[in-house]
C-alpha cells in the first residue's frame, strides 16, 4: 500500500475516532438534565441580550470581547455547530473538519476561529466527561508524558498563530486556510477515489495489512516500542501478559505533534491521538480510549485559555451557539444513519470534505494577493472566493437539507426504535 494510502487511511480513522467521542459526548449530554439546564441558563442570557444587537465586531482586529456580537452571527454558529453535528452523526467523521473553515467563511477571523472552536471542543468535553467512567483504562504514565508533550506543542502552534497574527492579520489568515486545504484536500480526494471504488464494488477493506506485527500491533508499532531510549514507560498489563513498553520521550513527541495540530488548527487533536496510540505506539484500544478522552480535555483546555482566550481570541457566544447547535445535529444525523444506506454516507463524507478544501483553497489567491506574492485582478480573485463560498455553502446546505428530510420522513419509524445508534462508519462496508 502506498504512503498516501496509508496516511488517508490513519487520517479516515482519526476523523471517525473524534466523531465517536462527539457522539458520546453529545449523548451525555442530553440525557442530563442538570447538565441541559446549565447549558440553556448560558444560552438563553445571549439569546436576550442578542436581540438587542450589542454590536456586531467580528472580524475585527482589535476587539474580541464576549459582550460584542449580533444576532445573526449567533444564529450563523447555531447553523454551523448543526451542519457539523449533522455530519458527525450521520457520517461518523469528518464534521469536526468543517467547524474551523466554516467560522472563517461566515466571515470569522482564522485565529479567532481556531480559538472559538478549541474553547467549544473543551466547553463539550468538560460537560460530558460523565460518560467516561472508561477513564480507569488510562495508563497514568502514558498520559503524562503525552500531556507533557502535547502542553508543548499547544504553546508551540499557539505561538506561530499569533505571532503570524500580530506580524499581519493577513498572514495569520493564508496560514490557517492553507493548512486546512492541504488536509482537507488530501484527505477529500482520497476519501473520493475510495467512494468511487466502492461503488465498483474493488475497495478493500480498509484495514489492508495495518497489522502484521506480533500480538496484532503493527509492524511500526513494533519498531517504535524497540527503540531504546529512556525512561522506558510500562503499560497494558491488564491485557498482555507482563504488559508493553514504550519510550516515554517517542509518547511525549507524539503529545507535541497532536497539540501543535490542536493549537493551530482548532480541532482538539482528539482526531489523531487514537490512531497514533494505536497504530503507530502499539496501545491497546481500551487504554487509548481513556487516554484519549483525558487528553482532549487538557490539551484542548491548555490550548484554548492559555493560548487564545487569555490574549482575547475566543468567541464565547458563537462557541455557545455551536455546542447547541451541534447537539441537535449530531443526534438527528446518528438517528437517520438507521435509514440511508452506507455507500451514501461515503459518498456525502468526501463531498463534505471537498467542500470544505474548495472554500480554504479559493480564499487563498485574495491572500496571497493582498500580501503582494502574487499579481491577480482583484476581480478574478474575488470571483474565486465568492466561487468557494458558493460551493461549501451549498454542500453543507444541501447535506443538511437531505438529512433532515430523511429523519422527518423516517421519524414516525424512527420513534418506534429505542436503541442508540453509533455515530460511526459500521454501515460503510454495507
Amino acid at each position: 500500500m502506498s504512503i498516501g494510502r496509508r496516511v488517508f487511511e490513519f487520517l479516515k480513522m482519526a476523523s471517525m475516532q473524534h466523531a465517536r467521542w462527539d457522539y458520546e459526548v453529545s449523548m451525555s449530554i442530553l440525557k442530563n438534565r442538570k447538565k441541559m439546564l446549565i447549558l440553556l441558563a448560558a444560552i438563553v442570557p445571549i439569546l436576550a441580550v442578542s436581540l438587542l444587537e450589542a454590536g456586531d465586531m467580528i472580524g475585527s482586529k482589535t476587539a474580541y470581547a464576549p459582550a460584542f456580537y449580533s444576532t445573526n452571527i449567533f444564529l450563523v454558529s447555531i447553523a454551523i455547530g448543526l451542519c457539523a453535528g449533522l455530519i458527525t452523526g450521520c457520517i461518523g467523521a469528518g464534521g469536526g473538519f468543517i467547524i474551523t473553515p466554516a467560522l472563517m467563511a461566515a466571515g470569522v477571523k482564522g485565529i479567532l476561529a481556531v480559538g472559538t472552536d478549541l474553547f467549544h471542543i473543551f466547553a463539550k468535553a468538560i460537560m460530558g466527561t460523565a460518560v467516561h467512567k472508561k477513564l480507569g483504562n488510562v495508563s497514568t504514565k502514558l498520559a503524562i508524558a503525552f500531556l507533557v508533550g502535547s502542553g508543548g506543542g499547544t504553546f508551540i502552534g499557539g505561538y506561530i498563530n499569533k505571532s503570524l497574527y500580530d506580524r499581519d492579520p493577513l498572514l495569520s489568515e493564508a496560514f490557517i486556510s492553507l493548512v486546512y486545504a492541504v488536509l482537507l484536500g488530501f484527505l477529500g480526494f482520497y476519501a473520493l477515489a475510495d467512494f468511487l471504488k466502492s461503488r465498483k464494488g474493488t475497495a478493500s477493506s480498509g484495514s489492508h495489512d495495518a497489522h502484521g506485527g506480533p500480538s496484532g500491533l503493527t509492524t511500526l508499532a513494533v519498531k517504535v516500542q524497540n527503540v531504546n531510549i529512556p525512561p522506558a514507560i510500562r503499560f497494558d498489563e491488564d491485557y498482555v501478559a507482563g504488559g508493553r513498553k514504550i519510550s516515554g520521550v517517542i509518547v511525549a513527541m507524539g503529545g507535541v505533534v497532536v497539540g501543535l495540530l490542536a493549537a493551530i488548527m482548532g480541532v482538539g487533536g482528539g482526531f489523531v491521538t487514537f490512531p497514533m496510540f494505536v497504530y503507530v505506539f502499539g496501545v491497546s484500544s481500551m487504554t487509548t480510549v481513556g487516554t484519549d478522552i483525558l487528553q482532549i480535555i487538557f490539551t484542548a483546555g491548555l490550548a484554548a485559555i492559555g493560548q487564545y482566550a487569555i490574549y482575547g481570541y475566543v468567541f464565547y457566544t458563537l462557541a455557545m451557539g455551536m455546542l447547541l447547535g451541534s447537539l441537535i445535529g449530531i443526534q438527528v444525523g446518528a438517528l437517520t444513519t438507521k435509514v440511508v444506506k452506507g455507500i451514501h454516507i461515503r459518498g456525502f463524507y468526501a463531498v463534505s470534505i471537498l467542500a470544505g478544501f474548495v472554500n480554504r483553497a479559493a480564499t487563498l489567491p485574495k491572500k496571497l494577493v493582498e500580501l503582494e506574492v502574487i499579481n491577480i485582478s482583484k476581480d478574478v480573485v474575488k470571483m474565486i472566493e465568492s466561487a468557494g463560498n458558493i460551493v461549501f455553502w451549498v454542500v453543507v446546505g444541501l447535506f443538511a437539507a437531505w438529512v433532515i428530510s430523511k429523519f422527518i420522513v423516517n421519524i414516525g419509524k424512527l420513534r418506534g426504535e429505542s436503541e442508540e445508534v453509533s455515530p460511526v462508519l459500521a454501515k460503510e462496508e454495507a
